[in-house]
């Protein structure tokens, strides 16, 4: 097997120590963010998010909400993935929340909702819904008890980027056939490219392998595992880390520890091969010399299993209200019209991605492609992993992942230990569930 996979240290601890070592900081980024949400002029409703890349995109749909509603969106971003969540659950039970929020799907916005600090937008999605501005489908990924509490941003399909002039160089296609990628990675690593951008670096990106392959294989599977259903100690679970076992052994994999933004220059440089992430790389890979359909292509990894109904993962973000946020009238006016085609149009455009209304136009060739054979082919859409599930289970079976990575012999010990922890995170869940 390939040394590649010891370039990282150990995986952090769990996600309960992350939280005590990260709460003095959250608690001063709280009364950051509470300094920031004490309202904002009339005709202006501040959203809070994580990602700074989306504030250019936030303030252009703000500019066309303007125009259309009278409303214009003002971008905050608080960058820290762990102190964001933090400033905003303890932000919640108090008169200083931001109005708005950009905030995750499934789980995650499940166990937001549980607070009651969020508004019930159910009104908001059956209206757009009715005027066909919303992807009927996702609609599961933003419910809690039957309720709809976030609306959806984007839609970013989970794709394999490749660089389109060095698959014509050497005569490669993008696959259709599961049989036709494995042989699309012999040949690229036969003419001296790493087929495989594979990563642990950031800590998050430790899951994505093992959604691909686990959802590929057996999409009905990957679907109740995630969800408490199955166990982790499924065979079904095991083969998918024994197939990345084998590409570990075939030395398939670039180091562990490349991000993404690396392997993004990497593809443009026909130095890797393949790149699988959200749409959202997009933009990284434009930044690095990549063009949407000119040299940069993409494609959904196609089914292991000829037989299972073809899927793709997707990743939506929600726009939230909060309850007690101190511009929530403007706010909820700003969620009547979020689903408009043109601020919809705006967002999607500038943040160079996928959108949930189906009546807007893609913002370039590559997203299109993808969007007609999403419909078009009526592909499955699976949630993707980090929305899956309880949200400390996630983060740590994340980290279980990120060990596997760097040792794929443990493949058997990494599943016993995620089980255990599913164990006790659906029971404190479903207990939760009773109140």
């Amino acid at each position: 097997m390939s040394g590649r996979r010891h370039s990282l240290p150990p995986p952090p601890g769990t996600a309960l120590d992350r939280r005590a070592l990260l709460a003095a900081a959250a608690a001063g980024a709280l009364a950051t963010a509470c300094g920031t949400a004490s309202g904002q002029p009339p005709g202006k409703v501040a959203v809070l998010g994580d990602n700074a890349a989306w504030a250019k995109p936030m303030a252009a749909a703000g500019a066309a909400m303007d125009v259309v509603a009278g409303v214009r969106l003002v971008p905050e971003v608080n960058p820290s993935l762990e102190s964001f969540e933090q400033v905003v659950k303890s932000s919640l039970r108090t008169s200083k929340t931001p109005d708005m929020l950009k905030y995750w799907s499934g789980y995650r916005l499940k166990d937001l909702a549980r607070t009651g600090g969020v508004v019930d937008l159910t009104r908001q999605w059956e209206n757009a819904a009715g005027k066909g501005w919303v992807d009927a489908s996702l609609r599961d990924a933003f419910t809690y008890r039957g309720r709809v509490y976030g609306l959806p941003m984007n839609l970013a399909y989970w794709v394999f980027f490749h660089n389109t002039e060095v698959f014509d160089e050497h005569r490669i296609e993008a696959p259709r056939t599961w049989d036709d990628f494995l042989a699309v990675c012999a040949r690229l690593k036969k003419s001296g490219i790493t087929p495989l951008h594979g990563s642990a670096a950031d800590r998050w990106p430790a899951f994505i392998w093992f959604q691909e392959i686990l959802s590929r294989q057996d999409p009905q599977f990957y679907e109740d595992l995630l969800n408490g259903r199955e166990r982790y100690t499924d065979p079904r679970a095991e083969r998918a880390l024994r197939t990345l076992e084998s590409f570990f052994d075939k030395d398939w994999f670039t180091p562990m520890d490349m991000s993404h933004a690396d392997a993004a220059a990497e593809l443009v440089h026909g130095k890797v091969g393949m790149v699988p992430c959200g749409t959202w790389l997009g933009s990284t890979l434009a930044g690095a010399g990549a063009k949407p359909g000119k040299n940069l292509g993409a494609f959904v990894l196609p089914m292991a299993d000829p037989r299972a109904r073809p899927c793709v993962v997707f990743e939506s973000s929600a726009l939230v209200c909060t309850v007690k946020g101190p511009d929530r009238t403007e706010a909820v006016k700003a969620a009547d019209n979020w689903l408009r085609p043109p601020i919809m149009e705006a967002f999607s455009h500038s943040l160079q991605d996928g959108c949930p209304n189906p009546a807007t136009m893609p913002p370039n060739p590559m997203i299109a492609g993808l969007a007609r054979k999403v419909r078009g082919d009526k592909l499955r859409l699976l949630n993707r992993f980090w929305e899956q599930g309880p949200p400390e289970l996630v983060e740590a079976t994340v980290d279980d992942l990120a060990g596997f990575l760097l040792d794929p012999s443990s493949s058997r010990e990494v599943l016993r230990t995620m089980q255990e922890r599913a164990d006790e995170a659906w029971r404190v869940w479903r207990e939760a569930e009773k109140t």
